[in-house]
């Protein structure tokens, strides 16, 4: 390892607020890695509580690793010298475990990168004893484990409050037949999936179903009670983040509408809210080394205290910041603290540009609250105005990016007017996401739209919006969303093309060198009776969501 980087770890550690200090002493030891880089990885909720639960476990020993930096990363490739821990320098291939916690599917790309990089072999099946155990978790993995199941020994499909206690457990435990003992020893732990337990089987080129190993539970995830446990929130402090200035904290988990598009409504079971005191009592502390409060949730706005929860962290003379606002869910009171904080720009989720979509995809907004909330805004001085719309919803026409672009001018004429009467300007962003088939929602059996399509419509806005002044459009990169499609649809056909993708090829490189036809999997409506790759989880409801998607199909909103 070079100078350069041993003086970047430790400014990196140097610069950390650890708030519950762990030692780093144990009879087990565990690289936590987050397969992105530090500014990234400590960014992550998910990635801190996780980090939280192994470090403060009796007996084991937890360092940190993340993607190098670009320098770096050309350094470790040119040189071979080894990935190493972020605390100690650590050889990642010298640890017991090694654990991923990946929160988005485009990070499974740097997977098989990272392990290559410690010099660990890429498949399971080709480790031996003296190879470390890779484990992995995070909400990408319950939605679609398995483009990189291969990569894995064992995978946590549960929530980590419950599950990772037992995985410690089951770690510490005597068990026969080495390796493969162990494995069994954490198949029988709920929401552990094994992947060579589980071999999938293709007549044709088709899914038909998986092969378990005799013996084996099927994969079920429980929900935990967010009660018995204390609030995620932010471990370690540093400025070093994207939300380095803020106290991070759950208050929330899943979420209770059950738009058809969104995942977070099916993977986490029912919606549960973290106590008000609980969250109280840990922004007490976070205060002491901030004066900022991000509240974290798939639905913070539904939090059943969220207005008395912001009016408290503003009395107590911080700020407060939450993301995107539900329409029919803004609370006076928060609201007034967001402008307390100093929010000079809010963000709002239509989604569905005409009344037709958002009732297909059982958004349950009508244009009447779209602009009673956008009112709401304006006459409180909130001039700019994000927009969060989705393009390429399943059935979409000409005619509903027509009314999109309809709403978007009579919002825009009363932001005009209020800005006129204040004298100063007010601007709208649209921000516009391509529709991503996602698993375990009712849209997953839908193809995404071809992105010649895509690139169409995205060209008629730009159009459309080339004459409103104060009006910006941002789109995400449509080629980045066909890999998060082809990701989020995948089976474990695609780790060859992962790791050529790791080594530098591009995706429809190594698409044609490994023989995989990649719109099949991202543009194709799969059938109702399919078994999909996902389906050796069992996490959601099939039955529920096959109804929920014949009402999509058939128009109804119920």
């Amino acid at each position: 390892m070079s100078y350069t980087v041993r003086n970047r770890n430790r400014a990196l550690l140097a610069a950390e607020t650890h708030l519950h200090p762990q030692g780093h002493v144990g009879q087990l030891s565990i690289c936590l890695v987050y397969p992105n880089r530090y500014r990234t990885g400590m960014s992550s909720l998910g990635f801190q509580a996780v980090y939280s639960l192994l470090a403060g476990s009796t007996g084991v020993r937890c360092e940190r690793g993340f993607l190098p930096e670009r320098e770096e990363l050309e350094e470790c490739q040119r040189s071979g010298t080894p990935l190493r821990s972020l605390e100690s320098s650590t050889p990642l291939a010298d640890f017991d475990v090694v654990a991923f916690s990946t929160s988005f599917e485009p990070d499974y790309l740097n997977i098989p990168l990272l392990l290559k990089l410690a010099r660990i072999p890429l498949y399971s099946g080709d480790r031996t004893k003296s190879d470390p155990l890779i484990i992995a978790g995070g909400a990408a993995f319950f939605i679609n484990p398995e483009p990189v199941a291969d990569f894995f020994d064992a995978i946590c499909i549960g929530e980590g409050e419950d599950v990772i206690p037992a995985i410690i457990a089951a770690l510490f435990s005597p068990v026969d037949n080495g390796r493969l003992g162990l494995l069994k020893a954490l198949s029988a732990i709920p929401g552990m999936y094994i992947p060579a337990f589980y071999r999938p089987a293709y007549r044709d080129g088709v899914l038909t179903g998986y092969d378990a190993e005799p013996g084996i539970m099927p994969v079920m995830r429980e929900p935990v009670c967010l009660e018995r446990h204390e609030a995620s929130s932010s471990q370690i402090l540093t400025e070093n983040t994207e939300f380095g200035d803020m106290f991070l904290v759950e208050v929330s988990r899943g979420c209770p509408r059950g738009c058809r598009f969104c995942s977070s409504g099916f993977i986490y079971g029912a919606f549960r809210q973290q106590p008000y005191d609980h969250i109280v009592a840990l922004i007490d502390q976070g205060l002491v080394h901030r004066s900022k409060v991000g509240l974290v949730g798939a639905a913070v706005s539904d939090y059943a205290e969220i207005g008395r929860l912001c009016r408290y962290i503003v009395e107590k003379g911080a700020k407060v910041s939450v993301s995107s606002l539900r329409i029919d869910r803004i609370d006076a009171d928060m609201l007034d603290a967001l402008i307390a904080s100093g929010h000079k720009t809010i963000s709002l989720a239509p989604e569905g540009g005409s009344q037709r979509l958002r009732d297909r995809i059982h958004k349950n907004l009508t244009e009447t609250q779209i602009l009673d909330a956008c009112e709401m805004l304006i006459s409180r001085d909130i001039l700019n105005l994000k927009l969060y719309f989705i393009i390429g919803l399943p059935g979409e026409t000409d005619a509903d990016l027509d009314e999109l672009m309809q709403l978007v001018e009579t919002i825009r004429e009363r932001v005009i007017e209020r800005a006129r009467a204040n004298k100063r300007l007010g601007e709208i962003t649209l921000s516009v996401n391509p529709f991503i088939p996602k698993p375990f929602t009712p849209f997953q059996w839908c193809g995404m739209e071809p992105l010649p399509s895509l690139e169409r419509k995205v060209k008629q806005l730009e159009s459309r919006l080339k004459r409103l002044s104060n009006v910006k459009l941002k789109v995400e990169s449509l080629r980045e969303s066909y890999l998060q499609a082809l990701l989020s649809r995948g089976d474990r056909r695609l780790s060859p093309l992962l790791i050529e993708m790791a080594e530098g090829a591009s995706l429809k490189k190594a698409a044609r060198s490994c023989g995989i036809d990649t719109d099949t999997y991202v543009e194709r409506t799969i059938g109702r009776d399919e078994i999909l790759p996902w389906n050796v989880i069992g996490t959601a409801d099939q039955d529920r969501l096959r109804r929920e998607y014949d009402r999509a199909l058939s128009g109804g909103d119920g």
